[in-house]
């Protein structure tokens, strides 16, 4: 069943589909996705192109845009968009420490979200495109890991698509975990570079908020364990156009006086918490390294174990000293099971998936190669998240892909300059500029 409704400017279809856990067992389990469909309130009866969003991630849902926020309101002056809540996110059928014991113990389900990776969702799109635009390709926008999903499109399923456009999501082909974090260290190390100086003042906060959490580790209201780790990695913050911003305003208030002296306040540990949790997309945690695992080499708690080649990182050691401490960035570590009391049911299934080596390839490089599908991709410039060096080698074995090279955004570029990214992707595409 689907409802129909209205927001400013704009009409929404609620539509629910049902398809395969495994699309190699068509006849097997099945779970429900969600997508919204949205499309202009003066074209809601107009035959229109379909353009599908693939949200960053892995494991967050598609944004709930109010009207014509962001990106959306240039792609809803020629496409009816399809919002899709990738398995297991949204308001599909729902991964997380309160649904996954229905499937057993821990290997169990390891096992169910080896289905959860962006081959998976490729053929999701695919069961869904016919019953939406009656067989005809559709556009695809992918941001970030959507983008990674666009690539595992073009190899898998091209036929399904009339044009490919990525924003800050260009995968290496071939990488393992290890190597993408490799790349990914000295990257955050310039971040927090920037950051400090653009706020000086930062580096003595830091420093004071660091070594209170190292010797006290306070427990928030939710439960959570802050240790000077999980504090660090509040530098996820960075990869973000405003996030510098947003740090700074976070440290420059984080003590009040106390009876017993001085303490983190309660508001900046509420800010802490919300930024911090995984409550709201727990599986953003659980597949992070998979999506990487394409051969017989288990990712193994990478970006845990490639953290410990840069010293630089190792916060108790610098406090020994006088240098500033450093913040981390988009990585998963098994500590996170461990702190956060929205993952610590899951730590041995996160331990199991670690251990996996029978991963399948995700991308094709003879069928990028002989690609035919128009493709435009926006690389940012030393983007946070994404290293630019592999999405640029990417973006070469794809024939025919066209790249807009830019250091005007960080990796939030479709949503910081949405209208103006993508109608730079479109004409790119088109090649009309």
């Amino acid at each position: 069943m689907s409802h129909t409704y209205r927001q400013p400017g704009v009409v929404l279809t609620d539509r629910r589909f049902t398809v395969p856990l495994d699309h190699d067992d068509p006849t097997g389990e099945t779970i429900e996705l969600y997508a919204r469909e949205v499309v202009a309130g003066d074209k809601a009866d107009d035959d229109l192109p379909w353009l599908l969003y693939l949200q960053g991630g892995p494991g967050f849902g598609a944004h709930r845009f109010v009207g014509k926020q962001a990106w959306l309101g240039r792609a809803l002056q020629e496409y009816r968009v399809l919002l899709l809540d990738q398995r297991g996110t949204g308001a599909s059928t729902p991964a997380n420490r309160q649904t996954l014991p229905l499937r057993g113990g821990p290997r169990a389900q390891a096992d169910y979200l080896t289905h959860f990776r962006a081959d998976s969702i490729v053929r999701d799109c695919e069961a869904v495109r016919p019953r939406l635009t009656g067989g005809a390709p559709w556009t695809v926008l992918g941001q970030s890991f959507g983008g990674f999903c666009a690539v595992n499109y073009l190899s898998t399923a091209p036929e399904g698509l009339h044009t490919a456009l990525i924003t800050g999501g260009l995968p290496s082909l071939d990488a393992h975990a290890d190597d993408v974090y490799r790349a990914a260290y000295p990257r955050i190390e310039r971040k927090v570079a920037a950051h400090y100086a653009r706020y000086p003042q930062d580096v003595e906060r830091a420093r004071r908020i660091a070594e209170y959490v190292l010797q006290n580790e306070p427990v928030l209201a939710n439960g959570y364990r802050l240790t000077v780790e999980a504090f660090q990695s509040l530098g996820i913050l960075l990869g973000s156009g405003d996030g510098s911003h947003r740090l700074h305003f976070l440290l420059e208030d984080a003590f009040v006086r106390t009876p017993q002296g001085l303490a983190l306040s309660d508001a900046f540990q509420e800010q802490v918490q919300t930024q911090l949790s995984y409550a709201a997309n727990p599986l953003y945690a659980l597949v992070h390294e998979p999506i990487y695992g394409q051969d017989d080499r288990p990712t193994a708690w990478s970006a845990e174990r490639v953290r410990a080649e840069f010293p630089q990182f190792d916060a108790a050691k610098t406090l020994a000293g006088d240098g500033p401490v450093l913040f981390t960035g988009e990585t998963v570590h098994p500590w996170m099971f461990d702190t956060d009391p929205a993952l610590r049911p899951l730590r041995e299934t996160a331990d199991l998936l670690a251990e996996r080596t029978d991963w399948t390839p995700l991308y094709d490089r003879t069928r990028l190669a002989a690609n035919e599908v128009p493709v435009a991709a926006a690389v940012y410039h030393d983007d946070m998240y994404v290293d630019t060096a592999h999405a640029l080698e990417t973006a070469r074995a794809i024939r025919g892909l066209r790249t807009w090279v830019t250091d005007e955004f960080e990796h939030d570029g479709v949503r910081a300059g949405g209208p103006r990214v993508l109608d730079r992707l479109l004409a790119l595409a088109r090649d009309e500029v």
